[in-house]
């Protein structure tokens, strides 16, 4: 099962084009941090602005600099449910531990057309399949009653749940597998979502702070209650901060003051504004990150 500090990595650009030393040397220092596996390919790696070439290459270059120590979750996701197939089959010859499928956006499926995309992906892989849901980007939003059903196959495995919704791992796990996987896609609410039920967070700030993010879910799982909740309170201003625009141009900015990549995103994003980059600057400041 995944578990812990899961960084759904940023996508390094320079110049227009992937800056892959730049991208290997985050996931070098942030397996030196303690981060407990990482998503290449996610909404925070700017999915929708890359190739299908681009992807791959994303894809390829994790898994081999990872190198096997921790687990790669690839983001293999589209309103295309036969890009994803693609996408997925491609991320199952690289290597990769998993595979991180977006509910289907612009598109509004229905709970069945939900259903049925899923189904098609898991028919088309052995890797295990982590289902994402976040209404807030893909407008749809996958019903219990549909997460239940897809719990039922067999490689559909757990739920990267963006919902702010901290019920809803109560109401399903009843009602799922017991060895359902449930991550956190809310870095402000990853604690909360530990408490109940949870297992883990695929995270932004653990872009930047991947130490702080690792040591918090380390202490839960320690049971070391009183630290988990100290860490979790001192990081509340950056997750606030890193959300203040449209992610990931604030956790861009943020790495770009660490000196590990440029803040460069693609179009249609637009550079942060100053009153951002001044709200990041501050709250890492305080968390003595720079």
């Amino acid at each position: 099962m995944f578990s812990g500090s899961i960084p759904a990595l940023i996508t390094p650009f320079k110049n227009g084009e992937i800056d892959f030393n730049a991208f290997s040397n985050l996931i070098e220092w942030s397996i030196a941090k303690g981060s407990h596996g990482f998503v290449p390919c996610g909404t925070t790696g700017e999915s929708p602005t890359l190739s299908q070439d681009e992807h791959i290459k994303i894809v390829n270059e994790c898994i081999k600099t990872v190198d096997k120590r921790v687990p790669v979750i690839a983001g293999t996701g589209s309103n295309n449910t036969i890009e994803a197939i693609e996408f997925t089959k491609q991320a199952e010859l690289s290597g990769a531990d998993g595979a991180l499928v977006v509910t289907p956006y612009y598109n509004k499926p229905t709970q069945q057309g939900l259903y049925l995309h899923y189904q098609s992906i898991a028919q088309s892989t052995k890797l295990p399949i982590i289902i994402y849901n976040i209404p807030g980007r893909s407008v749809i939003d996958m019903s219990i009653d549909t997460m239940i059903k897809l719990s039922k196959i067999p490689n559909i495995i757990g739920v990267k749940d963006a919902t702010n919704d901290l019920f809803r791992p109560l109401l399903t796990r009843a009602e799922m597998k017991s060895n359902f996987c449930y991550l956190s896609g809310e870095d402000g609410t990853a604690l909360a979502f530990l408490a109940q039920g949870g297992n883990g967070c695929i995270s932004v700030t653990a872009n930047i702070a991947p130490k702080l993010c690792s040591d918090m879910h380390i202490y839960w799982q320690e049971r070391q209650i009183d630290k988990a909740l100290e860490l979790n309170y001192k990081m509340a201003k950056l997750h606030n901060a890193l959300f203040c625009e449209t992610s990931p141009g604030p956790v861009k900015f943020a790495a770009e003051l660490l000196n590990l990549c440029s803040s460069e995103t693609r179009l249609p994003l637009a550079p942060i504004a100053e009153t951002t980059k001044s709200l990041v600057r501050t709250c890492m400041k305080e968390l003595d990150l720079i």
